[in-house]
């Protein structure tokens, strides 16, 4: 169960994942040994998962985000494990979740352009055997980057 101290904590850490026990400490009344522990103990549990540096796609030439709707023709177990691997190993798509209603995934893409995206739709999904069709959607502004969790 999660106290009012470790929702704190998660909600800094979720700013700045970079805080020292120090500043956590400082941050909740606390001693620096006490916040440190209480980190480890989220950590632990698995409750923070990771610690990651967020990069800037456009500095790095992704300047085309997009959704993909991914729709299957066939739901075979083999198939399915094969669609996996190919979304674990294509780097410009960067997320992946499985989803209720018409689409039966929906992918989050980088590229570096629009010809770019073209090719990840041509060449490495609709040529995928399992996969019917997909619908694509570009992003034109992103309101909210990838904001933290409620706690």
């Amino acid at each position: 169960m999660l106290d009012d101290t470790d929702k704190r904590l998660l909600s800094a850490l979720q700013k700045n994942a970079q805080l020292t026990a120090t500043q956590l400490g400082e941050m909740l009344n606390m001693s620096s040994s006490q916040a440190g522990r209480r980190r480890q103990r989220l950590e632990a549990e698995g409750i923070i998962k990771a610690q990651v540096a967020r990069l800037d796609a456009a500095a790095l030439g992704l300047h085309i985000q997009g959704f993909v709707q991914v729709h299957l023709a066939t739901h075979s177990a083999e198939q399915s494990r094969d669609f996996k691997r190919m979304v674990e190993t294509t780097p410009q798509i960067t997320d992946a979740w499985t989803m209720t209603g018409d689409a039966d995934y929906l992918l989050r893409v980088y590229c570096s352009d629009l010809p770019d995206l073209n090719r990840l739709i041509q060449d490495v999904l609709l040529v995928h055997p399992s996969v019917a069709r997909v619908h694509s959607q570009i992003v034109m502004d992103q309101l909210k980057t990838d904001g933290p969790l409620p706690t």
